[in-house]
């Protein structure tokens, strides 16, 4: 199963834990981490990932970020789809998507990814045939079979 994780998926365990919707989704993300790590799942990453992680002011975040993304990928969508990914955002932004996520929705689709995990709550209500977005604890009951498939 191949999935694309944003960059507020990657900063979620940095996040403050005192609440439970976020500690539950750094937990969540971290067990999808470890799962990638033993291959059970394929990683995409992409230059807007890049991008946005080049801009983290911590640095220890930003390179602990980058060391994983750099050492897990699979598959990179380079800047050289950028034209390709521009149309396909712009569509995403007509229904609501700000830029960015727009752009990391149009390259999960560009590698054909089965899952866009986030948690942004606007992204979250985007809905596609090309992708399912889903947050990482949805993702972990989806995994389970917990959830039905839609």
């Amino acid at each position: 199963m191949r999935i694309y994780l944003d960059n507020c998926c990657y900063n979620r365990p940095y996040d403050d834990q005192s609440q439970l919707r976020i500690s539950l989704e750094a937990q969540a993300k971290m067990h999808i981490q470890s799962m990638i790590r033993n291959d059970e799942l394929e990683l995409v990453t992409s230059f807007m990932l890049t991008f946005e992680n080049s801009k983290n002011r911590i640095e220890e975040k930003r390179n602990a970020i980058t060391s994983f993304m750099e050492s897990y990928s699979s598959v990179y969508v380079s800047s050289e789809w950028r034209e390709k990914a521009d149309v396909i955002a712009n569509e995403i932004m007509a229904t609501g998507v700000k830029s960015a996520d727009a752009l990391h929705t149009a390259c999960a689709i560009l590698a054909h990814c089965d899952y866009m995990l986030t948690t942004d709550d606007r992204l979250l209500k985007y809905k596609s045939d090309k992708i399912k977005v889903v947050n990482p604890t949805e993702f972990i009951m989806i995994l389970g079979g917990t959830e039905d498939d839609e």
